[in-house]
C-alpha cells in the first residue's frame, strides 16, 4: 500500500461524511410517485449523489476530500463488478439467448446521433457537437476524441462537457427515467435491464436498482443482463464510435451545416 493510499484511508473527514450521508440516505428510504401511468422511483442512491454535490459547495468538503473520493469510487465499482460477475455465472444460459440483442445495443447510440446532433446544430453549437454527441461520452469516448482531435480542439471540449455532466447527473437520470419507462411502456424489464448497460457503473448500478426496486421477483435476472450489458458496451463501444458512430456524426455534421449556410444565404 502506498503512502498515498494510507493517506486516504486515515481521511476521517471524508469517511465521517459519506457515512452520514449513508445513514441519512437510508432513513429518508425509497419513495415514489405516479406521473401519468408511470411511476418514478426516488432511491436512496439518487438522493446520496444529490446531497454529496451539494456537499462539494460547502466548507464541509475540501479539494483534498474530493480528490481522495476518486479512487473510492472505482474501488466500490469493482466491488460491483466482482458482485455481478458472481451472479452472471448462473444466468449465462438466458444471457447467450439473448445475444443479437446485446450484440446488437450499441447501435441505439445511431439513433442518439439523429436526434441530438440536429438538436445541438439548431442551438447553435459548431464542432463541438460532434464530441458531444457521437456517443454516451464515457472514458473511451473521451480518448478516441482527444486522439483523434486533441484535448483543446471544439470536439474536445465537447465530449468533456458531456462525460463531466453525465458524471454529475447521469446515475440520477438513468436512476428515474429506468423506473419510469419500466412502468410506463409494455416492455418486459430485463429489456431495460440490457439499456441500462451503457459503459458507466454507477448509471448501470442506479437503473437496475429502480428496476430491481419495481420487479423484485427478476432481481437475479436484472443484475445479470445489466451486467453483463455494460461489460459489452465497454468492451464494443469503442469500436462502434471508432468505426460507425464518429465518421456518421462527422458527415452528418457537414450536411446539417451545409443546409443551414444554403438557407441562410438564401435568406441574405
Amino acid at each position: 500500500m502506498t503512502d498515498l493510499h494510507r493517506y486516504i484511508w486515515k481521511d476521517w473527514r471524508l469517511h465521517t461524511i459519506v457515512f452520514g450521508i449513508v445513514m441519512l440516505t437510508e432513513l429518508i428510504g425509497t419513495h415514489q410517485f405516479s406521473l401519468g401511468p408511470g411511476v418514478v422511483l426516488l432511491l436512496p442512491m439518487i438522493y446520496a449523489l444529490l446531497i454529496g454535490l451539494g456537499l462539494f459547495f460547502t466548507p464541509l468538503i475540501k479539494e483534498k476530500q474530493s480528490k481522495n473520493a476518486e479512487p473510492l469510487i472505482v474501488l466500490g465499482v469493482t466491488l460491483l463488478i466482482a458482485k455481478i460477475g458472481v451472479i452472471i455465472g448462473p444466468t449465462l444460459p438466458q444471457i447467450i439467448a439473448a445475444g443479437p440483442a446485446l450484440l446488437l445495443q450499441e447501435l441505439g447510440n445511431i439513433g442518439t446521433i439523429f436526434i441530438a446532433l440536429p438538436l445541438a446544430v439548431a442551438l447553435g453549437l459548431k464542432r463541438e457537437s460532434i464530441g458531444m454527441t457521437h456517443s454516451v461520452a464515457r472514458e473511451p469516448n473521451v480518448g478516441l476524441i482527444m486522439d483523434k482531435y486533441g484535448f483543446n480542439s471544439p470536439e474536445g471540449r465537447g465530449v468533456m462537457a458531456i462525460y463531466i455532466f453525465g458524471t454529475v447527473f447521469g446515475a440520477v437520470f438513468m436512476g428515474v427515467i429506468s423506473g419510469f419507462l419500466a412502468t410506463l411502456t409494455p416492455l418486459h424489464p430485463l429489456s431495460f435491464a440490457m439499456a441500462s448497460g451503457i459503459g458507466s457503473g454507477s448509471m448501470m448500478a442506479a437503473a437496475s436498482g429502480s428496476l430491481i426496486t419495481t420487479f423484485p421477483q427478476f432481481e437475479t435476472d436484472i443484475i445479470a443482463f445489466a451486467g453483463a450489458s455494460n461489460l459489452l458496451s465497454l468492451s464494443t463501444g469503442l469500436y462502434m464510435s471508432m468505426l460507425i458512430g464518429l465518421p456518421l456524426t462527422e458527415k452528418f455534421y457537414a450536411t446539417l451545416t451545409k443546409r443551414r449556410k444554403y438557407k441562410e444565404n438564401r435568406e441574405g
